[in-house]
């Protein structure tokens, strides 16, 4: 029946009533078709959608550009914070099978494209339902419990120099999914632009295993010399090295330690005769050493931690950021920066000692995408070491000064969850692990792969 027929059966007193819903109704209509009337080709599945009329932003498309030609989806937010919306699209997938994503993205007046421009990937079976994960054996042997798949996070990669960023990520469809649901979002960025391209969803290959041996020293220098503190770690690196350790950490301002001096008295420039003497030993022994030192720079002092690669290279150089007060009383200057260096093993972050107690550093280091980071630490909080791989998701190599019956720090390797996976409990000995950094890490009760969700919903 249609709209006049309903109108004509209408009592004549209620007509005007009648006739003013037909016509709102009809303008409604008309509003919602119109909405997307730039979508050109709905041959390409990309369906808008937002959570709600009142918040939602306007969706559009423009025509391809050289060298891809592929058309370009724009979503643009007015002025309010809560505007949010997404183009959406169903890939069919293979429960069990791997998946590269892969998109490009420019935003115009987002403040934090990170969070405000994530793009998602939604596991589903075949009538648009979520489904369960796939849950990696249990160590202990108990009965998994097998959580909901969570959405993926495909991160950020580089910038080229007409604005556009890569967006990747490689990911194992859970085994009963039938369907990704692939969503291209701008949301909380008021009068802001974003454009997406390039989007694929093409089945891959798993990532090849990326397995690295950690190690750190249990050592406490006896002070004697500085000469001496360097040489006394060399046993340590030669037994690293022959259980096939890839990378070792030692301690914290191992020439001052013991020595009775103010760190300005034995504070020495990078590279200098302690990061030259461990070079000699890490081209030797074709190892990555991290070791910490005071460094002197002109009149500055930092309490600083280097990494050497195989080759005898300095590969880099971290300055403390957080100091107690012992340091600041005798002059010591914080550094300022969260470095992250590329190595063959994966992305090597340092933080020393007292920045353990303060979350701001390590997250620093694992957003700047630290996988591993080596710490150098006379003594923190046991919790907080934990804390610092937990809620970033990486490798924590930790090199003390306590002793392990202390209920204080300890020399280890920490797992993505916080669980110490090796522990040197003896003076003068090691503890090594191996690790495997191409997977992400997967929580029992399931935050999905929460460092990709780290840029994404951080404040």
């Amino acid at each position: 029946m249609s709209l006049l027929q309903i109108y004509d059966r209408i009592r004549p007193g209620s007509k005007f009533f009648a006739l003013f819903a037909i016509m709102n109704l009809f303008l409604s209509s008309s509003e919602v078709q119109s909405f997307d009337h730039t979508i050109k080709n709905p041959d390409h599945g990309w369906i808008p959608v937002s959570p709600r009329g009142e918040i939602r932003p306007n969706f559009s498309q423009q025509p391809g550009k050289a060298p891809t030609e592929e058309p370009i989806w724009v979503i643009q937010t007015g002025a309010s914070i809560a505007d949010h919306g997404w183009f959406q699209r169903s890939f069919p997938v293979k429960g069990g099978s791997w998946y590269q994503f892969g998109a490009i993205k420019k935003t115009k007046d987002v403040e934090s494209p990170n969070r405000s421009a994530p793009a998602r990937i939604v596991w589903q079976d075949a009538q648009g339902k979520p489904v369960r994960a796939n849950v990696p054996p249990n160590k202990s042997g108990e009965k998994a419990y097998i959580p909901l798949a969570e959405p993926e996070h495909p991160m950020d990669g580089s910038t080229n120099a007409e604005g556009w960023t890569e967006v990747r990520g490689v990911y194992q469809a859970p085994d009963s999914a039938t369907q990704a649901l692939v969503e291209l979002h701008l949301q909380w960025a008021p009068k802001g632009t974003v454009q997406w391209s390039r989007i694929s969803l093409m089945e891959s290959t798993a990532p090849a295993p990326r397995k690295v041996r950690l190690a750190t020293a249990h050592y406490v220098p006896t002070g004697k010399s500085v000469e001496r503190n360097r040489e006394e770690y060399w046993h340590l690196i030669l037994a690293a090295k022959a259980k096939g350790a890839d990378l070792i950490v030692l301690g914290e301002t191992i020439n001052h330690t013991n020595l009775g001096k103010k760190p300005h008295e034995v504070a020495e420039p990078i590279p200098g005769p302690t990061t030259n003497y461990f070079s000699d030993l890490a081209k030797n022994q074709k190892i990555h050493i991290v070791v910490g030192l005071y460094e002197r720079h002109d009149t500055v002092v930092y309490n600083s931690a280097c990494l050497i690669g195989p080759d005898g290279m300095l590969v880099g150089t971290y300055r403390k950021v957080c100091l107690p007060h012992s340091e600041i009383e005798d002059g010591v200057t914080p550094g300022k920066n969260f470095p992250v260096f590329y190595t063959k093993l994966g992305k090597v972050g340092m933080m020393i000692c007292y920045d353990g107690f303060f979350p701001e550093v390590a997250r620093g280091l694992a957003l700047n995408g630290a996988e591993i980071v080596a710490w150098p630490v006379a003594g923190c909080n046991p919790l907080l070491s934990r804390a610092r791989a937990c809620e970033n998701h990486i490798f924590l190599v930790s090199s003390t000064y306590t002793d392990s019956k202390a209920n204080w720090t300890i020399s280890a390797i920490y797992d993505r969850d916080g669980t110490p996976l090796a522990q040197a409990d003896k003076w003068n000995t090691i503890a090594i692990s191996e690790v495997d950094l191409s997977r992400p890490h997967f929580w029992r009760n399931n935050l999905g792969d929460f460092r990709s969700m780290i840029p994404r919903h951080r404040p």
